[in-house]
């Protein structure tokens, strides 16, 4: 029994020779559509970013990147404030957070974006494309990883906290020091995958005109009737950075793991 099973492949040689096959599918499936490829190299660099845009600033996906990490700094806060407004036995702190996790959840975020870029305006301030980008975002993802966080800590045995304030233990120390750290294993999976649809939801910020990868995508597209080889492209573009966010989400777990054991 044991020669044979020397012989049999490891379980991610296997997984290995699954990605292979699909991944062989698809580029068969691609290949169908008689791609220009001479045409996608030539517009490869500014969907890169190793090209600026007209006005100097950066284009595709580092703009794109740069929208996303702000606007995951800022959703973590916001996310974080308003699952605490949401345990608390305030009336204007639940209020608040309720309210606000009602509305950004319950509404589109392309409505969002076009409300913060196109409705303030009527009010008075006109804001940028960049800044109104990164505060749709936010504002959305924010009122999501809400309830992650607070069903994370509700996660953590009450017992935790009886236990340590019986030790003298003040309610921030053990909300930093004992609490987080073993609700942060319960929230890293749920976290990563709103991160990774962020940055596919990046995308809608192309209706404000900025050059970011599916408003060049878009572009080049148009304006020379290859569609197909401009949302292929982008569409790969997007899987990388999405493989990447998930290696980074897998390590953070393991690192986490490997502290609590």
């Amino acid at each position: 029994m044991s020669t044979q099973q020397s012989f049999v492949p490891s379980f991610k040689l296997r997984v290995a020779l699954v990605w292979g096959t699909l991944l062989a599918g698809f580029l068969l499936f691609v290949s169908s559509f008689q791609l220009q490829f001479s045409f996608v190299w030539d517009k490869l660099p500014s969907l890169l970013g190793f090209e600026l845009a007209p006005d100097g600033f950066v284009q595709g996906v580092p703009l794109t990147l740069l929208l996303c990490l702000a606007s995951m700094v800022i959703s973590l806060i916001l996310g974080l404030l308003s699952a605490l407004g949401r345990m608390s036995s305030s009336a204007c702190a639940f209020g608040i957070a309720t309210f606000y996790t009602s509305f950004f959840r319950g509404t589109p975020l392309l409505l969002q974006v076009l409300l913060i870029y196109l409705g303030l305006p009527q009010l008075g301030p006109v804001p940028a494309a960049i800044p109104s980008g990164i505060t749709a975002l936010s504002l959305c993802y924010g009122a999501y990883l809400s309830e992650i966080f607070r069903s994370a800590i509700l996660s953590v045995d009450r017992g935790q906290w009886e236990a340590a304030m019986a030790l003298g233990l003040s309610r921030r120390h053990i909300f930093s020091k004992i609490i987080m750290p073993q609700a942060m294993k319960v929230a890293i999976p749920p976290v990563g995958a709103m991160f990774i649809s962020m940055l596919k939801d990046s995308s809608l910020v192309s209706v404000m005109g900025l050059w970011e990868i599916m408003f060049l995508a878009q572009s080049y597209g148009r304006s020379s009737y290859r569609y197909m080889e401009m949302l292929i492209t982008a569409a790969v573009i997007y899987w990388i950075l999405s493989i990447v966010l998930e290696v980074f989400q897998a390590r953070l777990e393991a690192r986490y793991h490997k502290s609590a054991r």
